[in-house]
C-alpha cells in the first residue's frame, strides 16, 4: 500500500525532472485516484483511490512505477489547457454532445501529452493503462 508522503515524492520527482510549476495536495474526499484542477494548477490526489485503482488496473510494474504513469497522466490535462485554449464555457454552459465532444478531445490530449513524459521504459505500460482505464469507464457507463 501507498501512502500519502509516498505518492508525494513521486509527484515531486517528477515535478522537478520536468521542472513545471503545479502544486500537489492530498484530498481525502476526491472520489478519483488523481485530478488537476486548472483553475488552482493543483494536482490532487487521494491514497486510498489510488490504491483501489492500481488493484483494478493490473499491469506488471511496481507500485512507484504505476503512481509515475498516472502523475503523467494529470500532467497531460494541464499541458493540454496550457497548450489548448478550450472554451471552458462549453463544459459548463454547452449542450450535451458539445460537453461530451470536448471531454473526449480533453482526454485524448491528456493522455497523448502525458505519454511524452513517462520514461521509456514505461511506455508500454502506459499504453496498457490508457487501453485498462478505458475499459474500465466503458464498464461504468
Amino acid at each position: 500500500m501507498l501512502y500519502i508522503w509516498h505518492i508525494e515524492k513521486i509527484i515531486k520527482n517528477i515535478m522537478q525532472e520536468h521542472n513545471l510549476n503545479i502544486n500537489y495536495e492530498a484530498n481525502n474526499n476526491l472520489p478519483t485516484p488523481m485530478s488537476f484542477n486548472i483553475s488552482t494548477n493543483t494536482l490532487n490526489f487521494n491514497y486510498l483511490q489510488v490504491n483501489g485503482y492500481m488493484s483494478k488496473i493490473k499491469i506488471n510494474e511496481s507500485a512507484d512505477d504505476f503512481v509515475k504513469i498516472i502523475v503523467c497522466h494529470e500532467i497531460g490535462y494541464y499541458l493540454t489547457f496550457k497548450k489548448h485554449k478550450h472554451d471552458l464555457k462549453t463544459l459548463m454552459y454547452g449542450e450535451d454532445e458539445e460537453i461530451a465532444e470536448l471531454k473526449a478531445v480533453i482526454e485524448r490530449n491528456a493522455w497523448n501529452y502525458g505519454r511524452g513524459l513517462v520514461p521509456d521504459n514505461l511506455v508500454d505500460s502506459y499504453d496498457k493503462v490508457r487501453e485498462l482505464d478505458d475499459s474500465l469507464l466503458q464498464g461504468l457507463k
